[in-house]
């Protein structure tokens, strides 16, 4: 007679169901990577920009205005993890990320199409600054929704990891828009 091992119906691998979790996950991670992007592509590119927004001769206090705005998002993030987890709480994580990452896209969209504070005066940086504000907003709600739906659709075994992949797009996306001026500035300068 031979014997024959039963393994326990735990360690079941269906492929539909890791399929599943991988589109997801994957779905969840970009949506947070850009948004990280985002967010950090207006810090690396500040410098180039922020003469046309804040009207001085003086470079240095044009550079603090920007500086002042960064600081204003990071401030309206736990406003927007609130706001955005309010949303996912009553009408679901797919909404609430969906409508983070637009809002993300339509603050970065009002930064591109804003005219310069020679065009339209003091209404130049109030606007860049409403923008910024979205994109604080929807940072803050992204993080927070993003984590939780990750550990959500992660297998139990698997939940820190997947829990922290949040984490490791902060990290990414804070150094791509600075690689990124700098192939620009050595290519155009």
């Amino acid at each position: 007679m031979t014997e024959q091992t039963v393994k326990p119906a735990g360690d079941h691998l269906d492929i539909a169901d890791v399929e599943r979790r991988i589109k997801a996950i994957f779905i969840g991670s970009v949506g947070n990577l850009v948004e990280w992007y985002d967010f950090y592509a207006y810090t690396a590119f500040a410098l180039y920009f922020a003469p046309a927004f804040f009207p001085n001769s003086d470079p240095v206090v044009q550079q603090l205005n920007a500086a002042v705005l960064f600081a204003a998002t990071f401030l309206m993030r736990p406003l927007g993890g609130w706001l955005f987890g309010f949303i996912a709480d009553r009408h679901g994580r797919r909404l609430s990320l969906t409508l983070s990452v637009v809002c993300m896209c339509f603050g970065s969209l009002i930064i591109a199409v804003t005219p310069t504070y020679a065009s339209i005066g003091i209404a130049a940086p109030a606007i860049l600054a409403l923008a910024r504000i979205i994109e604080g907003l929807s940072l803050g709600g992204e993080y927070g929704a993003s984590a939780t739906y990750l550990s959500e659709v992660a297998d139990p075994k698997h939940r820190g990891f997947y829990f922290q992949l949040p984490i490791r797009h902060f990290e990414s996306a804070a150094s791509s828009p600075r690689l990124s001026c700098c192939c620009c500035c050595r290519r155009y300068s």
